[in-house]
């Protein structure tokens, strides 16, 4: 399938903008330097300047750094760098009101505290550090003070993600639970006072208009559990009084509350992770009602909001393509403002930064073959606005796939050499997602340990990567996302197989010669695979679930799956059973490695340890791996590096 791709504001064919973009990058930077990351943007209300945590791969680690850019030109306007703490993180930048100061959050593992600070004109005030964990900052509209969210004395990272603390000891107090609070500080300086319910986790929040208050979304009690029973409400900040505004039966991200102080918008939908992001766009009055679907039967997915006067701009994932939307609440109508065929990202509030007025727009893309940068311009001209990493050349050749099956559009990525070889077939290595409420979106395969490593030593050892975006993930509209409901296994496992087929008819792939591999819903499809098909001749499963009966009564995040399920498990053992791969283990002939982490609270490792089990009483090869000390999402180097040479020597092992 040959796409378009947006260049300097313009629409060009893909092969052309190569030719262009490859020209430019002999000319900028015949031999560059490490690879620039671009994150967490904030744009002034003017869309004059742009902010953002740069780091530049290779460089001594001296410290997190925040750039000011001009939004026009890209220009350096002033740089800050906190070069006193190397590992030190940067986790959230919000321009004051008078687009004179950033208010950031610095966070040091080494001393277990994150600090408030306030930077303007490259200096530096610290406002307000915490023993824990903090994010999310957010200034008053009167500029006078500064909110954030704080875990004091947290005992874990903040997220599902991350690695759980130890169970031992009498389990589940109440008191021994993090709890994240709304936090204020005065921008003059002072003591920070925590405003929000001490036995509230607050997942999500925003100031009202007026700075009374602010909307959030929120849950009492274990934070990484109780997102998906989370409600909409709204938090005095003199009283702290909690009041519940909407509790829908979906999942809420990213409440905003409308410049007349009279609605609440955020994106609603089916989601099986907080921070995966994805589905429709609702409004309800601030003062409490039932929530209205303002994007009913969209043909794609949103993930980031902002109002902007009446209307609301939104970003959007439509098939292959990443987008700018501008959303009527009251007409329910959405009209795209600008698409590529790119990945995008800015911050936590959205993949798109926009100035007050909505007519300026800043982001970071990059595609499977062209490395990060930041765009920028009025709406709809987005156009380059850094070039650090011209010079970076693509290190596979990258397409997106589309197939119809069981009446539904199916779209997925398809990665390769740069040549091919004539009259050569290729193994293929399918490499499914988590989630399931995520989707496989572009992002850049660098030849250093940024970007899509994996993928780059997969093709470059001469697989072809397929990244199928079956039924259950984001990209084709919320029924998409909802089709495997009570279905895990079922109609995504098809979608699957029949992408496989496109795949083999399109392009010079051995089907003979087929790997499999995924990690946490992806691992949970490895190890459904492994068992329901003999195509794979090799398979990785990460993080993977065998057995949802046991899994039920062993993870950290349990309310997840009712949405998904439609009851417990105990209330309804049939459907948790039959999606469960251990039930067909006798089926099993694909060589399997597995691993997970060891303090995983998402993926237990139980679970990985029950398949691994049962593959060898099948005689099936095998191996388990539990890395010391990772949780859900592996955080340190050293193992990323370990697993990935470990999952190559695998598919090489059974399908060279």
């Amino acid at each position: 399938m040959t796409r378009d791709l947006s260049l300097d504001g313009k629409t060009v064919a893909r092969g052309a903008a190569l030719t262009v973009l490859l020209a430019a990058a002999a000319l900028a930077h015949a031999d560059p330097a490490g690879m620039r990351t671009y994150r967490t943007l904030a744009m002034t209300a003017s869309g004059e300047r742009i902010a953002a945590v740069e780091a530049v791969e290779g460089e001594p680690k001296t410290g997190p750094r925040i750039v000011v850019r001009d939004t026009a030109t890209g220009r350096i306007a002033s740089t800050w760098q906190k070069s006193d703490c190397a590992p030190c993180r940067l986790e959230s930048l919000a321009w004051s009101p008078d687009q004179k100061t950033l208010a950031a959050i610095v966070a040091d593992p080494r001393a277990g505290t994150a600090s408030v600070v306030l930077v303007r004109d490259g200096r530096v005030t610290p406002l307000a550090t915490i023993g824990g964990v903090a994010g999310t900052v957010r200034w008053s509209p009167d500029g006078r003070q500064v909110a954030f969210l704080a875990t004091v004395g947290a005992k874990k990272l903040t997220g599902a993600v991350e690695a759980g603390v130890r169970q031992v000891g009498e389990i589940g107090l109440a008191q021994e639970e993090d709890e994240q609070r709304i936090a204020i500080v005065p921008a003059a300086g002072g003591d920070y006072r925590l405003v929000s319910p001490g036995d509230t986790f607050i997942y999500e929040y925003d100031w009202t208009p007026d700075g009374k208050g602010f909307v959030v979304t929120s849950a009492r009690g274990n934070g990484d559990n109780n997102w998906w029973i989370a409600t909409l409400g709204h938090v005095d900040a003199a009283s702290g009084r909690l009041r519940i505004i909407a509790a829908p039966k979906m999942q809420m991200n990213m409440p905003h509350v409308s410049p007349d102080g009279r609605t609440v918008a955020f994106i609603g939908g089916l989601m099986s992770d907080f921070g995966s992001v994805g589905g429709d766009v609702y409004t309800v009055p601030l003062e409490g009602g039932e929530p209205v679907d303002v994007t009913p039967d969209y043909k794609g997915t949103f993930n980031g909001i902002t109002w902007r006067g009446k209307e609301l701009l939104a970003s959007v994932l439509a098939g292959s393509d990443a987008g700018i939307a501008a959303i009527d609440p009251g007409a329910r109508s959405a009209r795209m403002l600008w698409q590529a065929p790119v990945g995008v990202s800015a911050g936590r509030d959205g993949r798109v930064v926009f100035s007050a007025d909505g007519r300026v727009a800043a982001s970071v893309t990059e595609d499977f073959e062209h490395a990060p940068r930041i765009v920028a311009g009025r709406l709809p001209e987005l156009v380059p606005i850094t070039r650090d990493n011209d010079g970076f050349l693509p290190q596979v050749a990258a397409r997106s796939i589309g197939w119809t099956n069981d009446g539904f559009n199916v779209q997925g990525w398809l990665l390769g050499p740069r040549s091919v070889e004539a009259g050569r077939t290729y193994p293929m290595i399918v490499q499914v997602h988590g989630g399931p409420a995520a989707a496989a979106s572009p992002r850049y395969v660098a030849a250093g340990d940024n970007g899509n490593p994996l993928a780059r030593d997969l093709v470059k050892e001469g697989y072809f990567v397929f990244m199928p975006n079956p039924r259950g993930s984001y990209g084709q509209g919320a029924a998409f996302t909802r089709a495997n409901r009570r279905d895990f296994g079922g109609g995504d496992w098809r979608d699957i197989l029949a992408g496989v087929d496109a795949v083999i008819a399109r392009a010079p792939i051995d089907g003979s010669r087929l790997g499999l591999m995924g990690h946490s819903y992806g691992g949970f499809m490895t190890m459904w695979g492994v068992t329901h098909s003999q195509r794979f001749k090799a398979a990785v499963a990460g993080a993977g679930i065998a057995n949802w009966i046991s899994y039920y009564g062993q993870n950290g995040i349990d309310q997840w799956m009712v949405p998904y399920f439609g009851a417990t498990m105990y209330d309804d053992p049939a459907v948790y059973r039959a999606a469960s791969p251990i039930e067909s283990i006798k089926a099993a002939r694909t060589p399997t490695f597995v691993y997970v982490g060891e303090r995983d609270v998402e993926c237990p490792p139980a679970q990985s340890f029950e398949f691994w089990h049962g593959l060898k009483a099948m005689g099936v090869p095998t191996t388990l791996l539990v890395y010391e000390g990772e949780g859900h999402a592996f955080r340190k180097p050293e193992n990323q590096r370990d697993l990935r040479a470990r999952e190559i020597a695998w598919f090489n092992k059974y399908l060279k």
